[in-house]
């Protein structure tokens, strides 16, 4: 089992697809999960501090994942594909908020962990290796300078025809950073025995052929 963990924008996600896809494990990407909660939320008209509402509605998350044909994938709630309102900043800022809440993280643990079956497991997230496996094989933990996380962002955003401002983008991060990282429960940091990555200055293939020389 590999953890990928690191703030927004670090390209934790795109090197836990393709160490996934290298390896044949099975992906689990933690954030979607809660993106997912955030808009049941939206939908079903919970406002985002009624925690009890939250435990609820996360104990019958009706979610799956599908992978597409070029190789993505598909996320659907209730039965409805919500891939593309799940990667908006707002519900990236929503999924934020709900994660700092302590029962809701308690509720959505178990579900997470049934992840971990052969032939194994990468897990994306922000406390992967300090909370949820612990006991993983493989800690990294990804970060990049606030204002390359930003840049990168932006642009993913501009590709999937999402309209936002790099200055707008920057400050949502910068504020995620601060929420993620001061909440008390589970705060982002990385594990005592991850080992951390700057991509700042890496491609994402760069930083995935380091993760593969440590694998093997």
């Amino acid at each position: 089992m590999i953890t990928v963990d690191g703030p927004s924008g670090s390209g934790k996600g795109a090197l836990s697809q393709l160490l996934a896809r290298r390896l044949g494990y099975r992906l689990l990407d933690s954030g979607a999960v809660y993106r997912i909660l955030a808009l049941a939320a939206q939908r079903h008209g919970v406002v985002l501090n009624d925690c009890q509402a939250l435990v609820r509605l996360a104990s019958q998350l009706d979610m799956r994942f599908e992978i597409t044909a070029d190789g993505g994938r598909a996320i659907f709630l209730e039965g409805r594909d919500v891939t593309r309102d799940s990667r908006t900043e707002r519900c990236g800022n929503a999924a934020s908020k709900i994660a700092a809440l302590g029962p809701v993280r308690e509720a959505l643990l178990h579900r997470q962990r049934e992840y971990a079956r052969w032939p194994g497991l990468v897990a994306d997230g922000r406390d992967m290796g300090s909370v949820v496996f612990p006991q993983a094989d493989l800690k990294i933990f990804l970060t990049a300078t606030l204002e390359e996380r930003a840049r990168r962002r932006y642009k993913q955003l501009k590709e999937q025809g999402i309209g936002a401002s790099l200055d707008a983008v920057l400050n949502e991060l910068a504020e995620r950073d601060e929420r993620d990282r001061n909440r008390s429960v589970a705060p982002l940091k990385p594990a005592e025995d991850a080992i951390v990555i700057d991509s700042t200055d890496l491609s994402i293939d760069e930083v995935l052929e380091k993760v593969l020389a440590v694998v093997r």
